[in-house]
């Protein structure tokens, strides 16, 4: 007992003990000014693809499927570069050792550009839909934010769920066999999208494996290799886990190789690891790369001039 007096005693000598403050809730304020101007920076932004009134219901539904299609396509190879790096064997089979930073801006840039400066189209301003096998073309300089969605696409591009099906393969494939990979090539052609950068520096697949081997800093901006790669990531990661549908194919020596003795072809697949050789590049075009004046069968010539085999 005289101890707990004692205590007590002390505790009066020292004095009363001061109680923390209450804690109040946070006051908040009726003026949202704040608020509002730190969300203006983003005001009259386009996040959804612009399709003309001259698109019917039912073609209407079929290209906004093939536009998810492509977001589809960009996003999983956007992340497969993420988890991977440049390291991966399907990175370095279409980019070599290029730094991967340039592929994913490119895929980002369809992801989450904004979309106000392009406009998909289905009537024929230009006529050149009425050239056979002509499934769309951009517009070029009679509109350069335009590109026209033929008839022809309607009835004959595949969703992206078809991937890998009816002995589809990425190397012997047709690249625009899906709409979403056709609408892919499309939207870098229009500046909104593609910046007048990404470009044709190879025509053909075997072309864009070898791009990869010889001058890889072209490569991350090929519209060709960067289609190639998003149908291939995601035939292996997502269509059938593991094994996907690459195809071979045969690449011979050209003049984009350093001189050989002689001519040497290589059986490109999926586990390719080419290197790096930088040289410059000039875009494929009409005429220079392929010597004709009209454009030959599943290829068509641009508004600007430019041959572009489908």
């Amino acid at each position: 007992m005289r101890c707990s007096v004692s205590i007590i005693t002390a505790f009066a000598a020292v004095g009363t003990f001061a109680l923390p403050a209450a804690v109040l809730p946070r006051q908040h304020s009726d003026d949202h000014s704040h608020d509002a101007a730190a969300a203006a920076w983003d005001e009259g932004a386009t996040h959804d693809f612009v399709i003309h009134e001259s698109c019917n219901s039912t073609e209407m539904i079929q290209l906004r499927k093939g536009l998810a299609d492509a977001v589809i396509l960009a996003d999983h190879a956007k992340h497969h570069i993420l988890r991977y790096g440049n390291s991966s064997d399907h990175y370095r089979k279409y980019f070599g050792d290029a730094p991967s930073g340039e592929a994913i801006g490119h895929y980002e840039r369809v992801i989450n550009g904004d979309k106000g400066n392009a406009l998909f189209r289905c009537d024929n301003p230009d006529g050149n839909c009425e050239q056979p096998e002509w499934g769309g073309h951009w517009r070029g300089e009679n509109a350069t934010n335009e590109t026209v969605i033929c008839p022809l696409s309607y009835s004959t591009r595949r969703p992206l769920e078809q991937l890998c099906a009816m002995g589809y393969t990425v190397a012997e494939g047709e690249s625009n066999t899906y709409f979403g990979s056709d609408l892919l090539h499309r939207l870098y052609h229009m500046p909104a999208f593609g910046e007048n950068y990404v470009d044709h520096f190879a025509e053909t697949y075997a072309e864009a494996l070898e791009l990869a081997q010889t001058n890889s800093s072209y490569a991350t901006h090929d519209s060709d290799t960067l289609q190639y790669f998003a149908l291939d990531v995601y035939a292996y990661d997502i269509a059938v886990p593991g094994v996907g549908c690459p195809g071979t194919v045969t690449v011979e020596a050209s003049s984009m190789e350093e001189p050989a003795s002689s001519a040497m072809a290589t059986s490109m697949d999926a586990h390719s690891s080419p290197s790096h050789a930088p040289e410059p590049v000039t875009p494929v075009s009409a005429g220079a790369a392929n010597g004709v004046t009209s454009a030959p069968q599943n290829c068509h010539t641009h508004a600007d001039g430019e041959l572009h085999c489908e």
